[in-house]
C-alpha cells in the first residue's frame, strides 16, 4: 500500500516525460493571415508561422519569389526554425492592378510601405503582425511566447528586393523603431523590370552598417541575367557582399521545396548547393543576431572583427567547389 502513491508519481512522471517534451521536440506551423493595408482595404494575406523549439532566437521574416508561394520556401523556413528562429512566410499576390504585389509590376512601393509598417508597429500588442503571432501561438498552445523585438529580413528572388525596400522604408519613415532589423539576406535576388526599387534601396542602404550579403546563382533568364546580384556589387561599397555557386541554379533557395514548373523554368537544386545555401544563410544570420563575424563564412582577407583574424581557412564558404566571392563597388 505504501508503494501505491510513489508508483502512480512515478508513472504520471513518465508520462510527463513522454508527452510534454516530445510534444515539442519539432518546430509547430501554423497557417494564419496577417492584414496589410493596400488600396484602402486590409488585405487578409495568407501566412505560414513556424515555432521554433524553446525561445526563439530572433525573428525571420522569409519571403518567396515572383509568381510563388510560402510553399516553395517551407523547406528553408524549416530549416531556420530547426536552428532557433521563429519564421515568417507570407504568401504575397504577385499581380495586382491596384500595386498590392510583391515585385514591381504596378506601382508597388506602398503596398512595401505597409509591410514596413508592419515590423515598425510590431511589439504593439494590438498591431497586425502581433495580432497574427498572437493567433499562431495560441494554436500552437504556446500562447506563453513573445513576438521578439530582433528580426532580420530574408528575401529569395524578387523577394530580395522586396526586403530590401522594405528596410530602406523601415529606416526612412521609422528611424526610431529600425534598431530592430540586424541585417538581409538575398538568394539569388532579382530586380523588377518597372521602377528603381532596388536601386533606391541599396543606395539609401550603402550608407548605413547595415549588413547586406547574397547567395547568388548564375546569370540566367529566371534571375534576369544576374540583375539584384550586379546591382548589390554596383551599389554596395562594401569588399564582400557574398557568394555566387557557379553550379548553381535560381531555385537553389527552395531546395526539396522546388515543384515541378520551378524545375522545368529554372533548373533543379543539387543537394551540395542547397546546402551551401542554407550554411551560409544560417552562418550569416547568426552572426548578425551575435553581434560576431566568424570566420567560416567570409573569405579570409574580409574584415574581422574579433580573434578570429588569425584563421586563414575559409571552410564553410569553399563548401561548393565553384563558389566565387563578390565583391562590392569600390
Amino acid at each position: 500500500m505504501n508503494l501505491r502513491g510513489p508508483a502512480v508519481a512515478a508513472i504520471t512522471l513518465c508520462l510527463a516525460l513522454a508527452t510534454g517534451p516530445a510534444a515539442r521536440a519539432e518546430p509547430t506551423t501554423t497557417h494564419e493571415t496577417v492584414a496589410i493595408p493596400c488600396a484602402g482595404t486590409d488585405m487578409a494575406v495568407p501566412v505560414d508561422w513556424r515555432l521554433p523549439v524553446g525561445t526563439p532566437r530572433g525573428l525571420i521574416w522569409l519571403q518567396h519569389g515572383f509568381a510563388r508561394s510560402n510553399v516553395n520556401i517551407a523547406g528553408l523556413a524549416t530549416a531556420f526554425a530547426d536552428a532557433g528562429y521563429l519564421v515568417f512566410t507570407p504568401s504575397l499576390p504577385f499581380l495586382d492592378f491596384a500595386g498590392c504585389t510583391l515585385q514591381n509590376l504596378t506601382g508597388n512601393t506602398e503596398f512595401l510601405g505597409a509591410i514596413a509598417n508592419l515590423f515598425a508597429s510590431a511589439q504593439n500588442p494590438g498591431s497586425a503582425l502581433a495580432r497574427s503571432f498572437a493567433a499562431a501561438a495560441a494554436h500552437a498552445g504556446r500562447p506563453e511566447l513573445r513576438l521578439p523585438g530582433r528580426y532580420a529580413f530574408v528575401g529569395h528572388s524578387a523577394g530580395g528586393e522586396a526586403v530590401e525596400y522594405v528596410a530602406h522604408r523601415l529606416r526612412t519613415d521609422h528611424p526610431g523603431s529600425s534598431s530592430g532589423l540586424q541585417g538581409l539576406v538575398l538568394l539569388d535576388p532579382v530586380k523588377s523590370f518597372v521602377g528603381d526599387n532596388t536601386d533606391r534601396a541599396l543606395t539609401d542602404l550603402d550608407s548605413t552598417s547595415l549588413p547586406i550579403l547574397t547567395v547568388s546563382g548564375p546569370p540566367s533568364l529566371c534571375n534576369a541575367f544576374g540583375s539584384g546580384t550586379n546591382a548589390v556589387q554596383s551599389l554596395l561599397h562594401r569588399s564582400y557582399v557574398g557568394i555566387r555557386i557557379s553550379t548553381g541554379v535560381h531555385t537553389d533557395a527552395e531546395g526539396t521545396s522546388v515543384d515541378t514548373l520551378g524545375s522545368l523554368l529554372c533548373g533543379t537544386p543539387e543537394s551540395v548547393n542547397i546546402t551551401t545555401l542554407r550554411t551560409l544563410a544560417l552562418g550569416w544570420l547568426g552572426d548578425y543576431f551575435t553581434g560576431t563575424r566568424s570566420a567560416d563564412y567570409y573569405p579570409p582577407d574580409a574584415p574581422l572583427t574579433d580573434a578570429q583574424t588569425a584563421r586563414t581557412a575559409v571552410a564553410r564558404v569553399a563548401a561548393a567547389p565553384d563558389a566565387q566571392i563578390l565583391s562590392g563597388a569600390s
